[in-house]
Formats: structure tokens, C-alpha cells, sequence
């Protein structure tokens, strides 16, 4: 027998029948039982495919290499063997039952372990895939997969580039067919199952729809994006879209069709996630517009259609030059009432549900506070804000602060308000809606400051009150800028680097957005001195505070020489 491992050419080249084998057997087997002899797929490139079924991500990645493999299962010359991470027969033997390809037998764990050490395996799945010759082609066989599926046979450098370089030209030329036809598929579906040519899209503007059914942001996205295609199919517009679907549970997937008027890739189609690597897929919902040359004219038009609707079509350049120029204008022409009145509503309330007028607040600091009592970032900021408030209004009332809540009942709204001592919009208030797609409001707390005239002031002042407390006030570039040249001439008597306690590495003066200092355990921002190998911060104040100092000792930081570790 030859040996395990050969060095040719300074290339390891493994012999599979060795290192796949055990002194008591000389084959693998099939889900059936069956048992195949090693001689079966000599001279064939081989994946050994480390997994188990306990892993998710394996999960979602086996149905994928199953697809690549069957593609390629009439050249006979691809096979595939699973080295199995499961924890016993039961669960090795229901996994592998959806496995069309060879495995070692569970019970030989041994050569499963060695070959787990031989090939470096650190995380699962992963995919080794030899060639004819044994010598590896690829350990990132997992991501060749994923992003080529079967087309990258035979998994060599000189495939992956030759596919790399076909990418590039279909960018270059590309087309609606180039985008949604495949060489198995040249149709999309409506939600009842019929099929449409894409032939018959061509030379309209087509909205690629990446979605995920079941995900929140684009449930809340397809009323909005339902109303703008609705709108613009019955004003006769030459519009479509059709939805690039990233769900892997058909069911599921097809409730939410029903649901939708547009058309669709098929679920699980591979063109789904060859869009997603071809457009550099950063969020969801995304929605790309294809102009009716085929060519792009806009990444993502979410945000454009959650803020304009229909009148941001037909989504060119000179259409968003337009919505910038009336956009800037609005701002400039921002007031209190602007914001907070409509038809229905010129009121915020104050203690006891009481109405307080809109125009009362003419001439007074707004600070709008975005936040829920489910969001502990918000229970936590809560105390900061309130004694920034009070040390602001100390000797005059100059700011006022009105609570905007995303909270989910009324219930929980009250109790929360209550322990406010300032204003509120009421619960489940419209102007919600509006004020949180004005300022883009994406996640709370967001603290947005606005001037006496009704003017944004700034959109990060909770950063501001984190950093300044009440000093921050009123939240203006000038202001800050004052802060930070004054804080400049402290720094200048700051050590650039010190050692404090028994943290045995150096601590470097670092500007820190925001910390927990690890001295007093309290909230800390902007400068810190920080210690990267161990994330370990201290207030400025504490490192020079022998009492904090003392602290820091007596949390028992133990180092190793490379790391510190907190006992």
C-alpha cells in the first residue's frame, strides 16, 4: 500500500485509498448500506466534506452541494465523501440519508478524527476537494460551491478564474437575460405557479426584489412597495418588478407570494444567490433597479420609495437629482409645525395625558427622543438623558424633550412616560411614521436636536449627552467644536500611555466612542485608556485615582503573556 501522504513536486498529493481506510476496512458506504470499494472513484476529483447535523450552517449548505453534485452525477467524475461530526448513530444515520454520495461508516471514529486533523478542520462545513491525483484543488470548497455551484468543475484555479473573468464581461454586457435566464430556466413565475418569459420583460423598467419572506424589514417594506407598483401599473407605466427570493422553506415562502402582485425567481433557483454575489448584497429589503436597456440605474431604491413613493419613478440619475434638490428645500424650509402638525393632529401631551399645544413650543430646543421600554439601550440611556435635562433647565426652561415612542401597547407606553419629565407624541401617533422616515430613524435610541427655529440641529445627540452631558447643550457644530478645543488643552497633560493596578499590559490614551470603564463600571466615551488585547478600558479619571486604581487590582486581572483575563 502506498504511503498516506506523497510530496510531489513539493505539493502534497494524499492517496485516498490510504488515508480513507482502516486496518478493518477497505471500502465506504452508501445510506442504503451498501458498501463501495475505493477502486470505484480512482481518477476522479474528489470532496471530503466534513460536517454534521447538529450544525446549521451544514444544514443550509448540503442541499446546495446535493444540487452541484447531482448536476454532475451523469460525467461520473465527481465524488463526494462525508466525514461525519455527529455525536451518534441516530443522528449520522438521519442526515446522511439525504446524502446521495459516499461516507466513511460512524463507527469508524478514528479515521474520522485523523482525517479532521490532517486536513486542519477548525469549523464545519468544510469542503476539501482533491483532484484526479490527489493532491488539493481547493480548501475553501464550501465558498466555490456556494458561489459557482456545479459550473466550477473541476474546481481548479483556471475554472474559478475563467468563471471570475465570464462575471466580469456579463457586467459589461449586461442584460436582463444575462441577469434571470439560466441554461435550465428562462422564464420567472407568477405567485399561482405560471411562467413568464423574460423575453417578455425586456425594454421595461424591472425592480429586482431581494427578499426575505418572513423577515420584519421587508414585511413592513411590501405595503409601501405594493402601493407604489399598484399605482404605477394602473397609470399604464412600463414597470415590473420581479423578486430575487433568499427563503430556503418553500412553504412559508409561498403564504407571502399569495400575498404579493409581482413575479418571482423560483425559490432556491441559483440564480438567487448568484444575484446576490453579483450586486454585493449589503442589506434587505434591496430592491435594484434595471433600466429597460438591461443596464443598472440604481443599487437600492428602498429608502427612495419608503420616502417618495411612486414620484421617485422612473428611478434615474436626473429623477434623484430632482428629489434632492426638493428634499433640500423642505429642509430649509423645516419649522416645529412642519414636523409636528398635520390635519389631524397640532398637540403633543404632557403629564396626565394633557394636550400641549405645538405652537407653545416656538422658540424652545427640541430634543425628539426615539425609544421603547422593550429596548434596554433606551432603559439605559433614560437616566443620562433625564439628568442632562434637569441640569440644562436648571435656572430656566430652554429645553424641551419630546418622547416618541415604539413601544407595543398603550400599557407599556404609559409606564414608561411616566417616568419622563417631559412631553410625548401620543401612542400609536402618525406622526411617528413620518418623523422616523424624515430624521431615518433605524434604530433606537436616536436623539434628534432641533434649534429654535425648527431646524435639524444634529441627528446624534444621544452621542452628544453620552460624551458632554448637560455641557453638550445646545448641541451645535460651534458648540462642540468649543468642547473639544478646551478638552485638547486637558489632553495635554495627559499621559499618552501609563500602567494602572494589576493589568499587567500598558494602557494607551485612545479615543473610544463608547466604553464600560472597567475601574468604576460605569458608562464611558470618547477617551479612554484601552488596552486592545484585552478590551479593557479606563475612565481618565479612575486611572488617576488611586481608589480606582485599587479597585482594578482587587478584580483579580490574571496575564498570560499574551492576553489578561479577568478571575
Amino acid at each position: 500500500m502506498e504511503s498516506e501522504l506523497e510530496i510531489a513536486n513539493g505539493d502534497a498529493t494524499y492517496d485516498l485509498s490510504s488515508i480513507l481506510s482502516s486496518p478493518n476496512r477497505d471500502y465506504l458506504v452508501r445510506n442504503n448500506g451498501d458498501q463501495v470499494k475505493f477502486d470505484s472513484f480512482k481518477g476522479k476529483v474528489t470532496g471530503l466534506y466534513f460536517s454534521a447535523s447538529w450544525c446549521g450552517p451544514c444544514q443550509r449548505f448540503t442541499p446546495k452541494l446535493v444540487e452541484a453534485y447531482n448536476e454532475l452525477a451523469q460525467s461520473n467524475n465527481f465524488e463526494i465523501v462525508f466525514i461525519s461530526g455527529d455525536e451518534d448513530d441516530e443522528s449520522f444515520d438521519a442526515y446522511f440519508s439525504k446524502m446521495p454520495w459516499l461516507a466513511i461508516p460512524f463507527s469508524d471514529s478514528d479515521t474520522r478524527e485523523k482525517l479532521n486533523e490532517l486536513f486542519g478542520v477548525s469549523g464545519i462545513p468544510h469542503l476539501v476537494i482533491l483532484n484526479e491525483d490527489g493532491k488539493i484543488l481547493t480548501s475553501e470548497g464550501v465558498q466555490v460551491i456556494v458561489e459557482n455551484g456545479s459550473d466550477g468543475y473541476p474546481f481548479t484555479s483556471e475554472q474559478i478564474e475563467k468563471l471570475r473573468k465570464q462575471e466580469e464581461e456579463a457586467k459589461m454586457n449586461q442584460s436582463l437575460k444575462s441577469l434571470l435566464v439560466t441554461e435550465s430556466r428562462d422564464y420567472v413565475i407568477t405567485s399561482d405557479g405560471k411562467k413568464v418569459p423574460v423575453a417578455e420583460l425586456e425594454g421595461k423598467t424591472v425592480g429586482l426584489y431581494f427578499v426575505l419572506a418572513s423577515y420584519y424589514g421587508c414585511l413592513d417594506f411590501n405595503s409601501k412597495l405594493i402601493e407604489v407598483y399598484n399605482s404605477l401599473r394602473e397609470g399604464g407605466e412600463s414597470f415590473e418588478i420581479v423578486m430575487v427570493p433568499l427563503d430556503e422553506d418553500e412553504e412559508s415562502f409561498g403564504e407571502e407570494f399569495e400575498k404579493l402582485p409581482w413575479l418571482s425567481l423560483p425559490i432556491n433557483d441559483k440564480c438567487c444567490l448568484k444575484l446576490v454575489r453579483y450586486f454585493e448584497l449589503g442589506a434587505l429589503p434591496t430592491v435594484v433597479i434595471i433600466g429597460p436597456n438591461g443596464k443598472t440605474l440604481q443599487s437600492n431604491v428602498v429608502e427612495a420609495i419608503e420616502e417618495h413613493g411612486m414620484k421617485a419613478y422612473p428611478f434615474t440619475p436626473e429623477k434623484f437629482i430632482e428629489l434632492e434638490e426638493i428634499e433640500k428645500a423642505k429642509r430649509e424650509a423645516q419649522t416645529l409645525e412642519s414636523l409636528l402638525v398635520n390635519q389631524d393632529s397640532d398637540y403633543v401631551i404632557g403629564e396626565a395625558g394633557v394636550k400641549v399645544p405645538v405652537s407653545d413650543l416656538n422658540g424652545k430646543d427640541i430634543l425628539l427622543y426615539f425609544s421603547a421600554h422593550w429596548c434596554r439601550p433606551c432603559r439605559a440611556f433614560l437616566p443620562t438623558l433625564t439628568k442632562a435635562y434637569e441640569e440644562i433647565n436648571k435656572n430656566n426652561k430652554r429645553l424641551e424633550v419630546i418622547f416618541i415612542s415604539s413601544d407595543r401597547d398603550q400599557k407599556a407606553f404609559e409606564d414608561y412616560f411616566s417616568e419622563m419629565p417631559w412631553l410625548a407624541l401620543p401612542f400609536g401617533d402618525k406622526r411617528k411614521e413620518s418623523l422616523s422616515s424624515w430624521f431615518k430613524v433605524d434604530g433606537i435610541p436616536t436623539l434628534v436636536a432641533l434649534g429654535p427655529t425648527g431646524k435639524t440641529v444634529s441627528t446624534d445627540a444621544r452621542g452628544l449627552i453620552m460624551a458632554h452631558g448637560a455641557e453638550a447643550y445646545p448641541f451645535t457644530r460651534e458648540r462642540i467644536e468649543e468642547i473639544e478645543k478646551a478638552f485638547e488643552k486637558i489632553l495635554a497633560g495627559w499621559a499618552p500611555n501609563l500602567k494602572c493596578g494589576a493589568h499587567g499590559h500598558e494602557l494607551f490614551l485612545t479615543k473610544r466612542k463608547n466604553f464600560v470603564c472597567d475601574g468604576c463600571s460605569e458608562d464611558g466615551s470618547v477617551w479612554s485608556y484601552y488596552c486592545e488585547k484585552c478590551d479593557f478600558d479606563l475612565h481618565p479619571k479612575c486611572a488617576f485615582d488611586e481608589e480606582s486604581k485599587d479597585k482594578t487590582a482587587a478584580q483579580e486581572w490574571v496575564c498570560d503573556g499574551d492576553k489578561c483575563y479577568k478571575e
